[in-house]
């Protein structure tokens, strides 16, 4: 009698508390259901409108604060553990997950260590679920996928490439083989399809130690960034998501390579901590100020200062770093006051102070700071003609200054957010070899396209600075799909028909999560079938097992997958190494 009481207390507690938290309009959707994602991320940024509404009730108070002395404290941890036990508010989703017995085993905070975070949608994804305001529309959503240590089996193992092209001027061309430094060590400029932290994984033992500068534009976890049904909150999975890869590109690092990050306000700061613990403190050489100069329109609305940049981290892997100062030109202002001093005979001080009179001619200009105010971004440059129309796209001349500052010709840069190409494009002009991951097909398209016109000699970006009419090639492939043609057709399906025709087919072929039981979830048509199309997609994306996504290199040689002859050989090639 007593334990029934003491669980009938605890689920008026429930309620209590989702009655309290509803009487937020802000915490509530226009379909009046309480935005758990959200009331969590406002618990995390310690919101005044929260505490002071938790602590209004004597039971929330007496639950989730604390007094020391004459201080009361807010335990955001337990109360943020409270919101996402299964049993608070669970949804039509949640409620099926728990019959098929999908769901998670609790719902604590991510441990960074440990877990391997899959999939990111990317800067130009549209919101669902909780949905806070409309973002860009794009045509690929990622769900976030999340592994726990115990559920990581395969997953980080090399997997077979397929679908080799090489691309020149001339145009495409069958691949038999890989040009080689004098080292051993692949020379061809490489852009692989597939997820990047399984394409990391699977080059790493071919370039280990190779790599000269990694820079990476990645998600900035913006409001356009927020994915549905998020496990916990979205803040501790990004900085699992970073951590995955970052601890990769690392490995990947010559000893005196460099690494940039480029980010805005509302995760730079947790990265920068988040490098610090992978590279070291004293790694951190400078963040630099990307001023947008787009100060108009929507941004000046807010009642608050301007935003008006972005920030890159620059951080290097050991105490050694290759950097070239950089100079860009005096402005006719500059010039104007140089001339009129050394007219009237007066020494003119410089920008370095040095209080020496020369001529112009005779300076290198101006030295780069670490305020870039001089880089038009595409919101000032809408019409120019490298522009692909894509919200994250970078302009060459940002990345030429990253490449120019930490590079030599023919080094080896790494971008594993292949994004439009920029990168690599920037490069091939450069005269420096790449590597580029991307995992979205429209994403790829563009890039392919983009880089056969820069082979060919295009006019664009930094093409005429740097003489560019052309040349270089490139090596194009793909991580072999074995679950992941499944989580395709799953994102694309466009009605319920069709997931059910997906379904049976991955219940014949697929390799499903040990955590479901086939039978079951037939067992339970009915539900899945009063599931909206958004729930039946994210269920079926979580039935299929994550450690299969594409096939493992160790399996090349099984007839199941049907490999050619000659895949198999360029395998072979490419992965010298795992072979010898």
């Amino acid at each position: 009698m007593n334990t029934s009481k003491k669980d009938m207390s605890a689920k008026d507690f429930l309620q209590e508390l989702a009655e309290l938290l509803k009487s937020e309009p802000s915490f509530v959707s226009s379909d009046e259901h309480l935005l758990k994602n959200y009331v969590t991320e406002r618990a995390l940024a310690l919101d005044p409108k929260l505490i002071k509404l938790l602590r209004k009730d004597k039971r929330t108070f007496e639950r989730f604060f604390k007094k020391v002395d004459d201080i009361v404290i807010f335990d955001r941890d337990s109360f943020v553990r409270f919101l996402n036990l299964k049993d608070f508010l669970p949804d039509s989703y949640t409620a099926f997950e728990q019959k098929i017995g999908l769901a998670t085993s609790n719902g604590g905070l991510l441990s960074k260590d440990e877990s391997v975070v899959l999939n990111w949608p990317y800067k130009d994804c549209v919101l669902e679920g909780d949905m806070r305001r409309e973002g860009e529309p794009r045509d690929e959503v990622f769900y976030n996928n999340t592994l726990a240590p115990d559920e990581v089996d395969r997953l980080l193992e090399p997997k077979v490439l397929t679908s080799f092209k090489r691309y020149d001027k001339k145009g495409e061309h069958s691949v038999t083989d890989f040009v080689r430094d004098g080292f051993g060590v692949i020379g061809d400029n490489i852009i692989i399809r597939g997820n990047n932290i399984l394409a990391l994984a699977s080059i790493k033992q071919e370039f280990v130690g190779k790599v000269k500068l990694v820079y990476i534009d990645p998600p900035y976890n913006t409001d356009n960034d927020s994915f549905a049904y998020n496990d916990s909150f979205n803040h501790s999975t990004w900085l699992t998501f970073m951590r995955n890869r970052l601890m990769l590109a690392k490995e990947l690092l010559t000893d005196n390579g460099s690494i940039y990050v480029q980010l805005d306000h509302n995760e730079i700061h947790y990265c920068k901590v988040l490098m610090d613990e992978i590279f070291g403190r004293d790694k951190f050489q400078r963040e630099i100020i990307w001023h947008l100069n787009t100060a108009a329109g929507f941004k000046t609305i807010a009642k608050n200062w301007v935003r008006d940049h972005d920030s890159i981290l620059f951080y290097s892997k050991g105490p050694e770093v290759v950097f070239h100062e950089l100079y860009r030109d005096y402005s006719d202002e500059y010039k104007a006051r140089f001339k009129k001093a050394d007219k009237n005979g007066r020494k003119y001080r410089d920008d370095r102070g040095s209080g020496v009179r020369q001529y112009l001619d005779e300076l290198k200009g101006i030295r780069v700071s670490d305020v870039w105010n001089d880089v038009m971004s595409f919101q000032q440059a809408a019409t120019a003609k490298e522009y692909l129309k894509f919200a994250g796209q970078k302009p060459e001349t940002l990345i030429q200054r990253i490449i120019s500052a930490s590079t030599n010709p023919g080094d080896l840069v790494l971008d594993f957010f292949g994004g439009t190409g920029t990168t690599a494009a920037v490069a091939q002009k450069m005269g420096r070899r790449y590597l580029l991951i991307e995992q979205i097909d429209s994403q790829v398209e563009k890039i392919v396209g983009r880089m056969k016109k820069v082979l060919k000699g295009d006019d664009e970006g930094i093409s005429k600075e740097m003489g560019w009419t052309g040349g270089g090639s490139f090596v194009y492939c793909e991580l072999k799909e074995n679950n992941e043609r499944f989580a395709k057709r799953i994102r694309f399906a466009e009605s319920k028909d069709k997931l059910a025709r997906i379904w049976k087919e991955m219940r014949d072929s697929a390799f499903l999560s040990y955590r479901i039981d086939p039978a079951v979830i037939d067992d339970h048509a009915k539900d899945f079938a009063e599931l909206s199309l958004s729930d039946q997609k994210r269920f079926l994306d979580a039935c299929l097992e994550k450690n299969h996504l594409y096939v493992n290199l160790s399996e090349i040689d099984d007839s199941e997958y049907a490999i050619s002859d000659k895949e198999k050989g360029l395998n072979q090639k490419f992965y010298k190494t795992h072979f010898s």
